[in-house]
């Protein structure tokens, strides 16, 4: 499972680095495992992530993903804006996966919704990857 970790540093190395995702969310990038209580907004945060077998495929793994992003803007456009710089960054990269080759990353949704104290937006993007031992 040592492939889980790693994909995670290639994809917060990637982000990290993103200069259109930094003009969203400052430089360096507000990206968090676990935020600070004093977070400022808006920030993201590397949510759940799920790895399954890739049935056939010897050492290969299907990765579930999630980043989070939270805005105090009155209203979506901020975390829309922010999901799509994730989604340039992410969708079909080519990211260094260390210790294995990295078939594929995909998004698969995005959703930008008020959480319930009623001043702070929340949007997630799910992507979902492909991950195979290298030989």
């Amino acid at each position: 499972m040592t492939a889980t970790w790693e994909l995670q540093k290639a994809i917060y190395q990637t982000l990290s680095a993103d200069v259109a995702l930094q003009a969203e969310i400052g430089d360096p990038a507000r990206i968090y495992d676990d935020p600070p209580p004093d977070a400022i907004f808006p920030y993201m945060t590397l949510g759940e992530a799920r790895a399954t077998d890739w049935k056939g495929v010897d050492g290969g793994l299907e990765h579930d993903l999630r980043l989070y992003v939270f805005s105090r803007y009155a209203g979506r456009r901020e975390v829309k804006r922010i999901i799509g710089a994730v989604y340039d960054a992410l969708h079909d990269a080519a990211l260094t996966v260390t210790g294995c080759d990295l078939v594929n990353i995909r998004f698969v949704f995005g959703d930008a919704f008020r959480r319930q104290d009623g001043e702070t937006y929340q949007g997630v993007a799910r992507f979902r990857a492909v991950t195979q031992r290298s030989a």
